[in-house]
């Protein structure tokens, strides 16, 4: 993509409603336009972070065998009174009547409708265990919806559910998601430590939230330093062998996790040596929860069993916040320049900066690699623009692309074109007709 031809409004100063530095860094780098509190515009920058977060969680999700399918956004208030939240839910949730003077309400979770699309559509235990998910806009009236992405009252979420005969059933269920959950973050360039958490409003017995450490996150936590040295990605691992999954939620959950809500500092200073305890703030990415029947039983999900008696199911439900996570990662991710994106989820693999737009050699130079590297499947962002050099380096640390290719008279007078990591800001001169080759992944 040629930088002239695209939309990118940068703002040169931190706007002044905004309190951390995602939302400051997204407002400025031109990812987000705010339209209401809480509410925001997905700018071509931003929108193409949250596809690729997206299409990680759907990736990983699949592979724990975990089934899409899209549920509508408004629901009926109906199925909300026979499980008993709708009034209970409080005034987060935005209730709403139709022209025909209808209850509805715009939905913040969507534990009653998937549970009632399962009853009616499975009949018999042969037909689970299941479990469907989908991604999906949410809505929650937030008394005082702040820092931008972070706590917004419109966000993307991913949530799926379980469905199984079975407590032991159910278990491995919810096993596979949190080592799905693991997977997901560590894809991401993040490790999400899990914490035993409240259940809230969603309800149920066992419950696990993902945080992942920065200094503005709204949660205190308290963690075995162990973790972080912990493998978080680069095991296999078979979802159908029940044993192996829950190996790995063992050697997890052993450790102390807890947010200040759960945190015992007796058991905390029993369990973890002086040296290895960390306090810190954590951001919450995502939620797990088992609650059993407590929406099966008033929506009357019920199969028939191998006995055929009738058998209510067991149910879990398990959130990721999809556009939460942009803003979580630069709150990760970044550093007084702009963000750093983990090369997973950058908008752009490559920016190529040509120094002196205008100049045939370097427009040919620049041509070429923006050519070649897009040959080889690199996205490429070229800022083309006839813009002073320091204007496109400011730029380009802004938005935070893993790696930077800068081509000016200098460099070309020698053959080459400096190449730098964003991340680490190392910089490296490469021949120009190696430039592609260096950066073809």
């Amino acid at each position: 993509m040629r930088l002239s031809q695209y939309f990118l409004p940068i703002l040169r100063d931190d706007p002044k409603e905004a309190e951390i530095v995602s939302h400051k860094l997204m407002l400025r780098a031109g990812m987000i336009r705010q339209e209401a509190a809480g509410s925001y515009s997905w700018l071509p920058l931003g929108f193409r972070v949250l596809k690729k977060i997206e299409q990680i969680v759907r990736e990983e999700q699949d592979r724990a065998g975990a089934i899409e399918v899209l549920m509508p956004t408004l629901q009926s208030a109906d199925l909300w009174r026979k499980s008993g939240r709708y009034e209970a839910y409080g005034k987060e949730m935005l209730r709403i009547k139709d022209r025909h003077d209808r209850d509805m309400l715009y939905g913040p979770t969507n534990e009653e409708m998937i549970t009632d699309i399962f009853r009616s559509g499975v009949q018999s235990y042969k037909d689970l265990p299941r479990n469907l998910y989908h991604i999906q806009w949410k809505f929650r009236d937030e008394v005082r919806p702040r820092f931008g992405v972070m706590r917004g009252r419109e966000f993307l979420m991913k949530d799926a559910y379980s469905f199984d005969l079975s407590r032991e059933a159910g278990q491995h269920s919810y096993n596979k998601m949190f080592v799905s959950y693991l997977k997901t973050f560590a894809r991401m360039g993040l490790k999400a430590v899990p914490m035993r958490a409240e259940t809230g409003p969603i309800g149920g017995k066992d419950s696990h939230e993902f945080l992942i450490l920065a200094p503005t996150g709204e949660s205190e936590v308290f963690f075995d330093k162990a973790f972080l040295d912990m493998d978080w990605s680069a095991f296999e691992i078979d979802y159908d062998d029940v044993g192996a999954v829950s190996k790995v939620v063992e050697d997890f959950t052993s450790k102390y996790a807890a947010t200040d809500e759960m945190h015992d500092a007796a058991d905390f200073e029993r369990r973890v040596p002086t040296a290895a305890r960390v306090n810190g703030r954590g951001i919450e990415v995502g939620h797990i929860f088992f609650f059993g029947d407590k929406y099966s039983e008033p929506l009357e999900c019920k199969v028939q069993g191998p006995d055929g008696k009738m058998v209510t199911l067991l149910s879990g439900s398990y959130g990721i916040g999809v556009s939460r996570l942009v803003g979580g990662i630069i709150e990760a991710s970044h550093d007084d320049a702009g963000i750093i994106w983990p090369e997973s989820v950058a908008p752009f693999d490559v920016g190529l900066i040509n120094i002196k737009a205008g100049d045939a050699e370097a427009d040919a130079a620049c041509e070429k690699i923006y050519k070649g590297l897009s040959a080889k499947g690199r996205d490429v962002l070229y800022d083309d623009r006839n813009q002073p050099g320091g204007a496109k380096f400011a730029t380009m640390d802004l938005i935070g692309l893993p790696w930077q290719v800068i081509v000016g008279p200098r460099g070309l007078k020698e053959g080459i074109a400096e190449v730098k990591n964003r991340k680490t800001g190392a910089r490296e001169n490469v021949a120009l007709d190696r430039v592609v080759e260096r950066l073809a992944g």
